[in-house]
């Protein structure tokens, strides 16, 4: 059947369906027939339903559904069964009184009589007799005063006619509790009532989301790991890391970035650590090089920090193939590093990037590649990213005693202390900065107590995590500071002096020269650096892209006004750092530093200091670019239509792919000397000849299957038994050099032939040795003599 939609002032027309009667009011006059026309009964739609429980004897086992007609008003034809008339004719059909003639769509509830309006047409209570519920959706029919649609009187009209018949209207809990089937739905006629109501939907109800199992929602977890920012932050900075220093990872086992002296050293240095502490831990910083010498592990950085990765692999080729991965992770740790700083400052994403990619890729860098401990300053912002979030402080929000966690405190703390087992050459500052740091907090929280009578909230959980982390930085760093003061009061020569500071200390020309290893600037900057007197420790240049980004983020930026005036402080006092006794002498900057600070005397390098000026630039360059992808976000926005959106946003990574390409390197990447076979077999302690610093740094290398005692090391300074040794042995073999090794206790010299052309060595190598009480084997490339 049709029916009209509810609120529609025209229902659907059904011509073979009869009108249902519609209720009146007690002593309203009977009104005449409705005429058939196209206005009432043409258009009325008629729905005449039997009781579920209408039976010969009117349900005797159920309660009737059949609500009393009011007086005056017409029955409903019923069959001779008992049964209600379904086919109604319209003449049978008598309306009386003041009648509002609206039914909802729905149906009607069994026994109640009810008037209400839903836009566009009133509803109105039908009328139920012998079981059957008669309901008629009158397109507006009106007789006397009473309004079609008028909610209000039809409503009062219908309570007052319940009221006067006294009983014909059931109790209002009945009528709710008890619903009429729906008006277009067929009543069943077994004698039971079909619920209707909030159930007749569930089959159109979404099926309930089964329970994952374990195997997916772990499968969950991972998924929502791969996708988290700082997983993806990591990947990139790794993918970036072997991109940048290609073609380091190309051939890891047989090639060295930069040169085959300094890694070699850096090489050894992991390698010994790492085997040391498995076997003698208490012969850490008593070394196998530059035997007989004492604590001869601390004559140079000592890398101790990467211990762990020593302890896998042995021999020459797994010593280079660790440092060549411990120099591509060394990148990957600093780009993480500096984005993780300038994200808890307030940076955004693509800011940050560009922060990481800038500090870590610094044209000025590429000079240090062959500096492995110059290269590992990724704990340095790491350290203090964690440090800022423990302690609820960014530069952009301030500081948030909500955001306050000691967790993140103790982890900044525990990865300053690794920062500083890696070397004092870079972690000496680090460690002045963060005593600094401590200072200036602790003074600025008295004065806020005194200004304002009451102290910022803290916490003792943080002051304690503060204390514990302190501590243990402070006592690392101790420890790690005894050897070297042991090394100074044997070898006081070893100390530095101004004089050497000068000879390292760069002109201010060095900020815009690039060093030969930058693809982009090298071959441009070359007369530059023929002009400088030690380029590779004076060409500083961070990248002109940096320079550009930080300048703007002097004037556009999300930093505050007085935190970008701090940047920019901090950048000028450490490039006149920096500068050494360039900058008027250093009498103002690093000479207090050099003859006042404790272990400052023992940095020979004031350009790589450059490091502090780097990491504030790249803050100011992110700070501007992520005002201007704020602000591209924005225009994006408003914009309608918006497919410009998506260009605005790509240009936004603009700046990024130029401070990479900035980055770009020319590094040679040297093959690595072939350990001697010699070197596999011969018992220590040893010396190998010829001998210098260079090839020392070799036979460091070489040293490594087995770590026997050798002679030969290669460090910052020389020690002056192993000069004695060098100048001796250039008259080996001879009594005089064979007394003297013996007295020093080596036992066997290995002296390689191709490296004795131009040397003393050329013309005694193949000299007898039996009246020496020596004996000479060849072995390989190389000459053994056994003392």
């Amino acid at each position: 059947m049709t029916t009209g939609q509810p609120g529609n002032a025209r229902p659907t027309p059904t011509d073979d369906a009869p009108s249902r009667p519609a209720p009146t009011r007690a002593g309203d006059p009977p009104a005449p027939p409705a005429p058939a026309t196209a206005s009432t009964s043409a258009d009325a739609t008629v729905t005449a339903s039997t009781s579920a429980d209408a039976t010969a004897d009117t349900g005797a086992d159920s309660p009737s559904r059949a609500a009393r007609t009011p007086a005056g008003s017409a029955e409903t034809p019923t069959a001779t069964n008992g049964r209600p008339k379904l086919d109604v004719t319209k003449d049978d059909i008598a309306t009386a009184g003041d009648t509002k003639s609206a039914t909802k769509g729905d149906g009607t509830k069994a026994g109640d009589t009810k008037s209400a309006t839903e836009a566009g047409g009133t509803e109105a209570g039908g009328t139920e007799a012998g079981g059957t519920k008669n309901a008629t959706k009158a397109d507006g029919a009106k007789d006397g005063d009473t309004k079609d649609g008028t909610k209000a009187s039809g409503t009062e009209a219908a309570a007052k006619d319940a009221a006067a018949k006294g009983g014909a209207v059931k109790d209002a809990d009945e009528a709710e509790g008890t619903k009429a089937d729906d008006a277009d739905g067929p009543q069943k006629a077994d004698g039971d009532t079909k619920p209707v109501g909030a159930d007749r939907w569930e089959a159109f109800a979404s099926a309930p989301e089964p329970r994952p199992s374990r195997l997916s929602r772990a499968a969950r977890a991972v998924g929502r790991l791969l996708v988290h920012e700082w997983t993806l932050a990591t990947l990139g900075a790794l993918a970036l890391a072997v991109l940048m220093t290609w073609p380091t990872l190309r051939y890891p086992r047989y090639t060295l970035p930069q040169d085959h002296w300094d890694p070699s050293l850096q090489a050894w240095q992991m390698a010994w650590s790492g085997h040391i502490l498995l076997a003698d831990p208490a012969r850490l910083w008593q070394s196998n090089t530059f035997f007989p010498e004492l604590w001869s592990f601390a004559f140079s950085d000592t890398l101790l920090g990467y211990a762990p990765a020593g302890m896998l692999g042995s021999g020459p080729e797994d010593a280079v193939l660790r440092y060549n991965i411990i120099f591509v992770l060394a990148h990957a740790l600093a780009t993480l590093g500096a984005y993780a700083l300038a994200r808890q400052l307030g940076a955004g994403r693509i800011g940050a990037a560009v922060a990481g990619v800038g500090y870590t890729y610094a044209p000025w860098l590429l000079a240090q590649a062959g500096h492995l401990h110059v290269l590992s300053n990724g704990g340095i912002p790491l350290a203090l990213a964690m440090l800022a979030r423990g302690h609820g402080w960014s530069l952009r929000h301030g500081y948030r005693p909500e955001r306050r966690h000691d967790a993140w405190v103790y982890a900044g703390w525990l990865v300053a202390a690794w920062q500083i087992s890696l070397g004092f050459g870079i972690g000496l500052p680090f460690a002045y900065f963060l005593a600094g740091v401590v200072l200036v907090v602790a003074v600025l929280f008295g004065v806020r107590r005194v200004r304002s009578g009451r102290a910022l909230p803290f916490g003792r959980r943080l002051l304690a995590a503060d204390v514990v982390g302190g501590v243990f930085f402070a006592g690392v760093g101790l420890l790690m500071a005894l050897p070297y003061f042991q090394v100074t009061e044997l070898h006081p020569y070893a100390e530095r002096t101004i004089r050497d500071i000068s000879i390292f200390s760069p002109p201010a020309s060095g900020f815009v020269t690039a060093p030969a290893e930058s693809r982009i600037w090298g071959g441009l900057h070359e007369g530059a650096r023929a002009a400088l007197p030690w380029h590779p420790e004076m060409t500083l240049l961070p990248g002109f892209v940096l320079y550009a980004l930080a300048i703007g983020g002097l004037f556009f930026s999300v930093w505050r006004l007085r935190h970008r005036l701090l940047l920019l402080v901090g950048v000028l006092v450490t490039m006149a750092f920096a500068m050494g006794t360039r900058f008027f002498d250093g009498t103002f900057t690093y000479v207090p530093l050099f003859e006042h600070a404790p272990g400052w005397n023992a940095l020979r390098t004031p350009g790589r200091l450059m490091l502090w000026t780097t990491l504030l630039l790249a803050l100011l360059a992110a700070g501007a670019i992520t005002a201007l992808t704020d602000r591209v976000r924005e225009l994006a926005a408003q914009r309608i239509p918006s497919w410009p959106g998506p260009w605005l946003r790509m240009a936004t990574l603009l700046p990024l792919l130029l401070v990479t390409l900035e980055g770009l390197n020319a590094t040679p990447h040297p093959v690595v000397p072939t350990q001697p076979a010699a070197m596999r077999s011969a018992e220590g302690p040893l010396l190998v000849l010829p001998s210098d610093q260079s090839t020392d740094q070799h036979v460091m290398l070489w040293s490594t299957s087995g770590f026997p005692d050798v002679v030969n090391g290669g460090s910052g300074f020389t020690p002056r038994q192993l000069d004695d040794v060098r100048r001796v042995s250039q008259s080996f073999p001879d009594q005089m050099s064979v007394d003297y090794l013996r007295t020093l206790g080596v036992r066997t010299v290995v002296l390689l032939r191709g490296q004795v052309p131009g040397t003393p060595w050329e013309i005694t190598i193949d000299a007898p040795v039996e009246s020496l009480g020596i004996t000479r084997q060849d072995v390989g490339d190389a000459v053994v003599y056994r003392l």
